[in-house]
């Protein structure tokens, strides 16, 4: 069994993109620009926001923060977008989700300008890369072909089930491994909550791709020997015994299924810190397109 050691390829990522913004500035052009609004105070939002803008300056981008009462109209928020969207020297930025009630998700994403949708959530984006055209992909199911790649997995030809059905992971991950190349070229099913006799599918998959949301959720039982096992959930779950009084769990159950998988993403350490090093990817992207 191998471990797909997310945190340790997103750092590779990292210093090489931290390559590519030091050739830039030595060139005394300017370097990426991604910016990122948020509305109110969710601490979950405000973590993962504070640690895209450490990962920017550590890769030498700038970076804005654009931090938004939680009472933000929704004619306000998309003001903020017109804005964003009409600055020359703004590459890429991102809403952090979920917006309060109030604030229609749907019109918010629609209004981002492709170009500058360095998240992957436009349809626009999403329908290209359906297409197989340049699009940028959502920054979670291009981390996982970016590992799939890394490690060289075979996936061509094999069977991948993929769990969950979600616009940001699970539809997007199953349209990518089906299409032609290097972590592509698979039959896929996408199986869901509804899915009857689920563990029979993944009880014959060579790839299983765990996108619930329901902690352990993935057995032993259920996966076959030598499986491909990636693993996108992550839950906190309440636990007395530990210092903050939770741990993160993902979808699998990482102890049992470990032991029968070839490969494994660990929760936390697997797929997480892939999803930041692919957003400041699609954000050079973004850059380079425009040169």
């Amino acid at each position: 069994m191998i471990i797909l050691d997310g945190k340790k390829t997103a750092q590779d990522l990292k210093e090489e993109i931290k390559i590519s913004v030091a050739s830039i500035r030595e060139n005394n052009q300017r370097p990426p620009h991604l910016a990122a609004v948020i509305v109110g105070n969710d601490g979950a939002s405000l973590t993962y926001v504070g640690s895209k803008v450490r990962s920017c300056e550590y890769v030498g981008f700038d970076s804005t923060l654009i931090q938004l009462e939680e009472s933000t109209t929704e004619e306000t928020l998309l003001e903020k977008i017109k804005e964003l969207n009409q600055d020359a020297n703004l590459d890429g930025y991102i809403v952090q989700l979920p917006l309060p009630k109030h604030i229609d998700e749907e019109k918010i994403l629609l209004a981002i300008d492709p170009t500058k949708d360095v998240d992957g959530f436009h349809p626009s984006n999403f329908g290209r890369m359906a297409l197989e055209m340049d699009a940028f992909i959502p920054a979670t199911p291009f981390g996982i072909i970016e590992l799939l790649e890394r490690y060289k997995i075979e996936t061509s030809g094999k069977h991948c089930v993929v769990v969950g059905r979600s616009h940001i992971v699970g539809r997007p991950i199953s349209i990518l491994m089906s299409q032609k190349g290097s972590a592509g070229n698979a039959t896929v099913t996408v199986a869901h909550s509804r899915t009857e006799n689920l563990a029979n599918l993944t009880r014959n998959a060579d790839i299983v791709v765990m996108a619930l949301g329901i902690p352990e959720f993935l057995t032993a039982d259920m996966v076959k020997e030598g499986a491909v096992i990636i693993d996108v959930g992550i839950t906190r779950v309440s636990d007395d015994r530990h210092p903050k009084g939770y741990v993160i769990k993902g979808d699998v159950a990482f102890d049992e299924v470990s032991s029968k998988s070839s490969y494994i993403t660990p929760v936390p350490g697997g797929v997480g810190p892939m999803t930041i090093a692919m957003l400041l990817k699609n954000t050079l992207l973004a850059y380079q397109r425009k040169l």
